[in-house]
């Protein structure tokens, strides 16, 4: 597992944790209150993704536990808000006494996640947002049609083009997930540049596993 500290605001810290392959399995169906305990303790907010741009604001601790929807937020202290990956990116968002996390695929992109959030963190009072890029496919095996390229280059406004390991079309999901904050209005994005096709974490596209990551945070008072 990687952890990582940032600030929150003048009182706030964020927790912010994205689990490996050895942390377990925390596909939504799968995974208990007692493994993501090994995360963090307290309520979690897990949601049934479906690679939309719904964004559950949670104003109770374990509120929208369940929810249809691809990203969260929330200006309450200790509410533990999560994804599951196993190749999207999955993006937390930090502003002033604000944290939100956020499912992000070449889908949800086209269709405004990424926007949806940053406005959500906003709404609630989170100012200057930052946000950090977590374990996601890398464009060396992310083959990709040329019209979907262009489809999601239009979407985020920037190039996202590249190419895999065998020299076909790729798309940079990342850089493409970079592009759609900047425009939204996050002055700063920290990309950890780790790769799911890594043996240590789960990867969909190319072992077809059936596993989850998940990628958590938590505001804590400092």
């Amino acid at each position: 597992m990687r952890f990582r500290r940032v600030p929150a605001g003048a009182n706030a810290v964020a927790e912010i944790a994205f689990t490996t392959r050895a942390d377990g399995d925390f596909h939504v169906d799968r995974a208990d209150d007692d493994l993501r305990h090994h995360i963090f303790d307290g309520s979690w907010t897990w949601l049934h993704q479906v690679h939309g741009a719904g964004v559950a604001v949670v104003d109770h601790l374990g509120a929208k536990a369940g929810e249809e929807c691809d990203a969260s937020v929330t200006g309450l202290l200790n509410a533990v808000l999560c994804v599951q990956t196993a190749d999207c990116v999955p993006v937390v968002l930090v502003g002033d006494g604000v944290v939100g996390v956020a499912h992000v695929g070449w889908q949800g992109l086209v269709k405004g996640v990424i926007v949806n959030t940053v406005d959500a963190l906003v709404a609630l009072g989170g100012g200057n947002p930052r946000a950090m890029i977590g374990p996601c496919i890398r464009p060396s095996s992310y083959e990709f049609g040329e019209a979907e390229l262009a489809l999601v280059e239009a979407s985020v406004g920037g190039p996202v083009s590249a190419v895999t390991a065998t020299g076909t079309p790729a798309l940079d999901l990342a850089r493409a997930a970079t592009h759609a904050l900047t425009a939204a209005g996050v002055g700063h994005v920290d990309d950890l540049g780790i790769d799911t096709a890594d043996d240590g974490y789960f990867s969909h596209r190319v072992r077809a596993d059936e596993g989850r990551q998940v990628t958590a945070v938590r505001m804590v008072a400092s």
